[in-house]
């Protein structure tokens, strides 16, 4: 099969209307615009539905990672889009102490923005607007959850290096079993390869954050004790499988979460939307998304997702 015909082939599997294979084959021609958005032929989700909540994710971790260490969240032009935009509550930049920490917050807030370029560049007109998030009461409720801080008390991600290691802990596994997750679902080879490299991305990320981590609680056992809390909320949130994983221990490091086979696991959207949401029972918003997520895949596994 020629390269032509095979992404051909691959435009006609994912996109549903000849307007939207004419999208997509601009977009393969000039890595620019037009995803296709609702589902599937099949009743799955499409690839523009599946990307829209990537990009939904990508705007939360920029924002996080952009303001901490900058700042600054992203400008005005990248975060309008399709269904009802909102702002970002919390979040400034941090008076790091260590300059390693101070490294890795810029360089992982740099690849997140450019993700959510590329998300938006790919899906074009259909690209969704960055909801409302929070990076305030958001970060209280999952620690209070954790038992990190007492009922009542504030947790501030941005107070110091430790609190923001521990803010960044939460989100990058999640980022990478999202992925994981959404790969077998991607029809379009062209997305599925743009997916694997986002993947890898974020599991450098995780990587750099869990050994980060791991080196903090040699020298502070309440690190590891904190960072199992952390874990055991996500689990918690997330749906019925024991998967989620801490950091092991001093004398046994845990630092790449696979299974037996030394794979990274994957969740579905709606385990990843109770854990965003931080509720097993949240529906369809809360968390750090008070309003909930714009696109189509919105809903996590509550009472009213049915």
């Amino acid at each position: 099969m020629s390269e032509n015909r095979f992404i051909d082939d691959a435009i006609n599997r994912s996109a549903e209307t000849a307007e939207d294979r004419a999208k997509l084959t601009s977009m393969v021609a000039e890595t620019a615009t037009g995803a296709p958005t609702t589902t599937t032929e099949e009743g799955g989700p499409s690839d523009g539905s599946i990307l829209n909540f990537a990009l939904n994710l990508e705007y939360l971790e920029a924002e996080f990672y952009l303001r901490g260490a900058t700042g600054q969240g992203l400008p005005d032009d990248m975060v309008g889009g399709t269904g009802t935009p909102g702002q970002v509550s919390g979040g400034r930049q941090v008076a790091f102490r260590s300059p390693l920490i101070k490294n890795i917050a810029r360089e992982i807030a740099m690849d997140e923005r450019a993700h959510v370029a590329f998300l938006r560049g790919a899906l074009g007109d259909a690209a969704a607007a960055r909801p409302r998030i929070s990076l305030d009461h958001s970060f209280t409720a999952a620690a209070t959850a954790a038992g990190l801080i007492k009922p009542g008390e504030i947790f501030d991600a941005y107070a110091n290096d430790r609190n923001f290691l521990f803010a960044a802990f939460l989100f990058e596994d999640v980022g990478v079993t999202a992925f994981k997750g959404a790969a077998p679902f991607i029809s379009n080879k062209t997305y599925l390869d743009a997916a694997a490299g986002l993947l890898a991305t974020e599991a450098y990320h995780a990587g750099i954050v869990r050994a980060t981590l791991f080196s903090e609680g040699l020298a502070d056992d309440s690190v590891f004790d904190a960072v199992h809390k952390i874990s055991a909320v996500r689990n918690a949130v997330s749906g019925p499988a024991d998967d989620d994983q801490d950091l092991g221990t001093k004398d046994e490091a845990n630092l790449v979460p696979t299974d037996e086979y030394g794979r990274a696991f994957g969740r579905s959207a709606a385990q990843i939307l109770n854990i965003v949401y931080l509720d097993s029972q949240a529906g369809s918003s809360g968390g750090f998304y008070p309003d909930g997520l714009n696109g189509d895949i919105v809903q996590g596994t509550g009472p009213a997702a049915g």
